[in-house]
């Protein structure tokens, strides 16, 4: 090498070692041409035991991106639970026995059976009392008979379903620790929960053992994923896959901030689109449960609509905001409370709502004789109304009453729709009419055609609310010579009509 090629080496070896060292005095002028001021947290008053309103940051260098869940993983993960079920099955030794019709040719006398148990891992549960109360998914302990639960230290324990609830997809088991305090999880106030906050998912995913995934709040408030009519999820990005559902969805704070329940997935593993239920709604079926009381939803008493652009700029609003009333139950809450057709519902108890499941969630999370403060706009002015909530009238079971003499619904079982019950099946509690509950073979009522899970709306024009509107057509309409039947009835939604003449 000659004396050029090492000068220019040299030079070159200088300027690099220049530069890395003006990159870090860079990196620090620019943290302090840019860096926010310092945010002093707010002091927690002295024996507060409500929840605090936290500071939240982002991580603003290289040891904050290298911080940490584990902590928080320590505390809560032995509180997250596995949980197996016992189904009693009945095997046959004859290849066609669960086809009736090849059954009765190829199944004879000398077939042979055996009962035995078989063991399904079916989910996930958090343990959220330290007696051994733990809540789960109510899809993972349906189709189960006997029930164990497995604790993150391997500990097994026999368990007791103590309450279900397929409308808000939740169910409370109970162990027996012989007096051991178990760890368990406290509720977080969801009501604080905002969209970016760090969340973790914890369960046991296509039953391969406990696992935790992180993530972020993606949504609140979904409204329109599920059944179930007290559905108002928590959208997360969390990996959560089968297995997971009945697991914890915990927040920085260890808290639990949701039941896992469910995702959204073409091809059955997670793209990032998680649902949980929030704790408002886990707290309120766990205290039912405990409790040893049903588990009565109070409801508003006003039915909703979704208010789009349209509707919006008919109703003077700047954007589609809020639930636009269509209906109020008379002698309800919310007619009690002075809501009226027509009025906008912006917030229930400071929250704001979209649509009719929303309200519902809402309602549905407090106890009978709570009252929830509604934010309206009537008439383009902003009021305040405060709703004392109260239970469905009528009952969830209703009296289940055949039908007698000579009509087309003869032969029918059916039961007055009260907003009780329908409430619990999941219909239109402003309506009423009378629902068919079954419809036995060979009577007048299946050879007309109707149908279990019909709805019957009017007879001869007079619209059917109750038992006594059903009892009164029916008595008037079989003494008119001939016996006229205009009929409207509900199948799915779907009104149907018909017209039959008797003799």
């Amino acid at each position: 090498m000659n004396r050029q090629n090492i000068i220019l080496v040299a030079s070159a070896a200088m300027a690099t070692a220049l530069a890395m060292l003006a990159v870090p005095a860079m990196g620090q002028l620019v943290n302090q041409a840019t860096a926010p001021p310092a945010v002093e947290a707010e002091a927690v008053p002295a024996g507060a035991t409500g929840p605090q309103e936290l500071t939240r940051t982002v991580p603003d260098s290289q040891a904050g991106l290298q911080q940490s869940f584990a902590p928080i993983v320590k505390r809560t993960a032995p509180a997250v639970v596995n949980v197996f079920s016992s189904v009693n099955v009945t095997r046959s030794n004859c290849p066609y026995a669960n086809d009736p019709f090849f059954a009765q040719f190829y199944c004879g006398r000398n077939t042979q059976t055996r009962s035995e148990k078989v063991d399904n891992s079916l989910g996930s549960g958090v343990i959220v009392g330290s007696d051994g109360i733990i809540v789960t998914n109510n899809h993972v302990v349906e189709a189960g008979e006997e029930f164990r639960v497995v604790l993150n230290d391997r500990r097994e324990f026999p368990a007791v379903l103590v309450m279900k609830d397929a409308r808000t997809d939740l169910a409370v088991l109970r162990i027996d620790a012989k007096g051991q305090p178990l760890p368990s999880l406290s509720y977080a106030d969801t009501r604080n929960v905002q969209i970016g906050d760090l969340v973790l998912a914890i369960g046991n995913p296509f039953g391969v053992g406990q696992t935790v995934t992180s993530g972020i709040v993606s949504a609140l408030a979904r409204t329109d994923v599920g059944a179930s009519d007290f559905g108002s999820f928590i959208q997360t990005d969390a990996s959560i896959n089968p297995g997971n559902s009945g697991g914890a969805l915990v927040d920085m704070q260890g808290r639990l901030v949701g039941v896992n329940s469910m995702i959204f997935s073409k091809g059955g593993g997670s793209n990032g689109i998680g649902f949980a239920i929030p704790a408002e709604m886990v707290k309120r079926v766990v205290d039912a449960a405990v409790n040893g009381g049903s588990l009565v939803r109070p409801w508003l008493g006003a039915k909703g609509e979704v208010i789009d652009s349209a509707k919006a700029k008919a109703l003077g609003l700047d954007r589609p905001r809020g639930v636009l009333i269509a209906d109020v139950y008379k002698n309800g809450p919310a007619d009690k409370a002075g809501l009226k057709e027509g009025d906008v519902v912006l917030t229930v108890d400071g929250r704001e709502v979209f649509d009719d499941r929303g309200m519902k969630f809402i309602a549905a999370t407090k106890a009978e004789g709570e009252t929830a403060s509604l934010s309206i706009i009537r008439n383009g002015q902003p009021k305040q109304v405060s709703v004392r909530m109260a239970a469905p009238p009528g009952t969830s079971k209703g009296e289940l009453v055949e039908v007698k003499g000579t009509n087309p619904f003869a032969g029918a079982i059916v039961v007055e729709l009260s907003p009780a019950l329908a409430e619990e099946v999941g219909f239109d509690a402003f309506n009423g009419g009378m629902f068919v509950y079954s419809v036995p073979r060979g009577s007048i009522a299946g050879r007309v055609g109707f149908q279990p899970g019909d709805i019957v709306r009017e007879i001869n024009g007079t619209l059917i609310r109750t038992k006594g509107d059903f009892d009164g057509v029916l008595k008037k309409a079989e003494t008119a010579t001939p016996a006229t039947w205009r009929l409207a009835t509900e199948r799915n939604g779907k009104r149907i009509e018909s017209e039959l003449r008797g003799r």
